[in-house]
């Protein structure tokens, strides 16, 4: 496809394929929790914190007293235009050797150390206040998470942050300049604790019996605490067994981490299949984790209700280990590097991901399919009710920021129009149309085979329909996988025509290439364009390729 194509010269297209959409909005699914669009924060990580939402010297931040001082001002006005509903902190594995007491108090006076998860120091200038005052700049909901290595550690810290006592972490609060108690809500014990590279690493059966006593003595503190719990993506049974029937009781969530992967960085080919076909993994991963969990806790008698956070998800951009390490370019993207010349043809499975590769076209199809994948399993009785991207800015984000300014990414523009353009009421939808039958790659891990796969039908047409709040509009949301062939598309809605002009938006529809990302000098790209009302004749629209649709239309 080309820029310069309209619709109706897309419609006339001899390659144009059909397809059927049946849309009933008397078949409700589930009601989609806003938190499903949450972010990540992890200190110490590829500018996600230093260099990204804080610098001390950057001419965009604030330079009062306070927590507020250091953070970037242009950072928050992005933030706020987009709606954050829920941001995890402080990581991720940095997590797993945090000390908390670290990061409160003086800055200057608080101690400088070994980071032990990602290498070189952590000076602790931001720590829970300057990421408790940033989120009350931007008016989202924080999840702190805690390693789970100290019981008494994890209780002072609720105490530090939610009591209104007059006690010894009560008045330190008040010194560091917020008296009254900060109210947070949400909490994870532990990250990714089934795992040798995290300290506290341990069995399930020993994770089990420390969450239990984490969860228990937290909520002395405060009963109203939302704590999450970790999952595994790996031997599920063998970890969540002993959770559900020692912990799970005490929790209301239990995460799942998953991650995609493209290669297009060193393979010689954009990926771009690949990529586009992930969300069916990831679809069915998150279901098959939901109905486990839901028959363990039926089978340990359970009354409270679980729900599952994909606390950490992605698509990583791999490159081989030899290669010159990537450094963030001033532009948004990677830094100029000397690379060796061809495909590499040895040590490939030595991968690693490069944090400053931008998102593409292709990666924004990539989210959206997974943003429509949980919107259909919003009615599983074990249904993901929260998701966290990593990371929120810089190191894969929705947003990049340098030096010179910041940048919307094409996935940004994926939030927007799924957060802010969709409904809350996912409804049953049936697609007829093209589809391939091919191997879907399964997470981000390359063995000595090379990635594993599954064969699965992905069909062209990825399709997730909703209603507003108060029923009064239909909104669906159509990704066109195809890299180049449009698909001409009849609209059923409740067995009959749809009505005849919708309000339609659309992302990637005017990318020639798959691969197009934002920069700082070409910022809008890829953008979240508003067609405005357009004609549905006969009740169809061609949805372009490598495309993403939104239409809307009142009933």
């Amino acid at each position: 496809m080309t820029a310069e194509l309209t619709a109706p010269e897309i419609a006339a297209r001899d390659d144009v394929q059909s397809a059927t959409i049946a849309i009933r909005t008397d078949r409700e699914i589930g009601r989609i929790d806003p938190k499903i669009y949450g972010h990540f924060l992890e200190s110490n990580f590829f500018g996600n914190i230093l260099g990204g939402l804080f610098d001390e010297d950057s001419p965009f931040s604030h330079t009062g007293p306070g927590a507020r001082r250091g953070l970037r001002q242009d950072a928050i006005d992005v933030c706020r235009e987009l709606g954050l509903p829920i941001v995890r902190w402080p990581g991720g594995n940095f997590t797993s050797a945090y000390r908390w007491e670290d990061g409160i108090g003086p800055r200057d006076q608080r101690p400088r150390r070994l980071d032990l998860t990602w290498g070189g120091e952590e000076g602790n200038r931001f720590g829970t206040d300057e990421f408790l005052a940033w989120c009350a700049e931007v008016d989202t909901e924080p999840f702190l998470v805690h390693s789970c290595r100290d019981v008494e550690d994890a209780v002072r810290w609720v105490e530090y942050t939610n009591h209104g006592g007059d006690t010894h972490y009560t008045r330190r609060r008040a010194a560091n300049g917020h008296p009254e108690p900060y109210g947070v809500k949400y909490w994870g014990i532990g990250n990714e604790c089934y795992g040798p590279w995290q300290m506290g690493y341990r069995t399930g059966q020993e994770y089990a019996v420390a969450a239990r006593e984490h969860a228990r003595f937290m909520r002395i503190v405060d009963p109203d605490l939302k704590l999450v719990a970790v999952g595994i993506p790996w031997h599920q049974e063998q970890w969540t067994r002993p959770l559900i029937e020692t912990a799970g009781g005490l929790f209301d969530y239990v995460s799942l981490h998953l991650y995609g992967a493209s290669t297009h960085l060193y393979t010689g080919d954009d990926d771009y299949e690949n990529i586009v076909s992930q969300p069916l993994y990831f679809s069915e991963r998150i279901e098959s984790y939901s109905e486990m969990v839901a028959d363990l806790a039926e089978n340990a008698g359970l009354d409270r209700p679980l729900s599952l956070a994909l606390d950490e998800w992605n698509v990583r951009h791999l490159e081989p280990n030899g290669w010159p390490e990537p450094e963030a370019g001033l532009d948004g993207g990677i830094a100029s590097r000397d690379l060796p010349s061809g495909v590499p043809t040895e040590g490939r499975k030595h991968l690693r991901v490069n944090r400053w590769s931008p998102r593409t076209v292709a990666d924004a199809l990539c989210y959206a399919g997974i943003f429509s994948a949980m919107h259909r399993l919003s009615g599983l009785e074990v249904a993901p009710r929260m998701a966290n991207t990593v990371n929120l800015i810089n190191a894969n984000a929705p947003i990049a920021v340098r030096p010179g300014g910041m940048v919307r990414s094409t996935t940004y523009h994926v939030w927007d129009l799924y957060q802010n353009h969709m409904g809350s009421i996912a409804v049953d939808t049936e697609v007829e149309g093209p589809a391939r039958h091919e191997r879907v790659r399964q997470g981000d891990h390359e063995g000595h085979g090379g990635f594993e796969t599954r064969w699965r039908t992905v069909p062209s047409l990825d399709v997730s329909t909703t209603l507003t709040e108060d029923r009064a509009s239909v909104r669906i949301a159509v990704i066109n996988r195809h890299r180049s062939t449009p698909v001409t598309t009849r609209l059923v809605l409740d067995g009959h025509a749809v009505p005849p002009r919708a309000r339609v938006r659309d992302i990637g529809a005017d990318a020639g290439d798959v691969l197009a990302a934002n920069s700082l000098a070409e910022p809008d790209r890829v953008t979240l364009v508003d067609r405005g009302e357009v004609a549905l004749p006969g009740g169809r629209y061609t949805f372009p390729p490598h495309s993403i649709t939104l239409l809307s239309f009142d009933l």
